[in-house]
């Protein structure tokens, strides 16, 4: 579906096309400065007109300017904040693999799997049951209490129980 452009101006699309085409290198100069990657600076000021057009706010030729300026420094902003999470991201799975040396060593999925079918077996019957329809089924506690056609606060505790000894048992299984 195509999206429409809600733009409201006194002065309508031509004046920001013109803004954009006159004040393009001045407005990609001040993001460069931020930025030190013109392709990136490039995508953040044809952002930030997109912006203006699709913001639906009364824009004025005084207020164009202030706002254009404000787009750019707060996409500059979202660019930084999105690097240093990738580099957050990325020394902590680097600090993960020198904990845990090769990745050979960290359990496999089909490991926990063994793992926590072994701890569902070691409960209760009820409570197995209303654990693996809760967890492996992602049925709500009312689902599984007119399935079961047990109470509400019933499987609700028996759920609670249950999940207090899975937390137990896979802490000591993998500790």
């Amino acid at each position: 579906m195509e999206e429409k452009l809600v733009f409201h101006s006194s002065f309508g699309y031509e004046a920001v096309s013109e803004y954009y085409t006159l004040h393009y290198e001045e407005v990609k100069a001040f993001v460069l400065k931020r930025l030190e990657c013109e392709e990136d600076a490039e995508d953040i000021v044809q952002n930030v007109f997109l912006r203006i057009l699709s913001s639906g706010k009364m824009i004025t030729e005084i207020t164009l300017p202030c706002l254009v300026y404000t787009i750019a420094r707060n996409l500059v902003y979202d660019y930084w904040r999105h690097h240093r999470a990738i580099e957050e991201y990325q020394y902590y799975i680097a600090k993960s693999k020198d904990a845990y040396g090769d990745m050979e060593t960290v359990y496999s999925a089909k490991e926990i799997t063994e793992i926590l079918e072994r701890g569902i077996a070691r409960l209760s019957n009820t409570h197995g049951v209303i654990y693996r329809m809760n967890v492996l089924d992602g049925m709500k506690v009312s689902e599984i209490s007119d399935q079961l056609h047990l109470k509400y606060k019933s499987v609700e505790n028996k759920l609670g129980k249950a999940r207090q000894n899975m937390r137990e048992y896979m802490c000591r299984m993998l500790a």
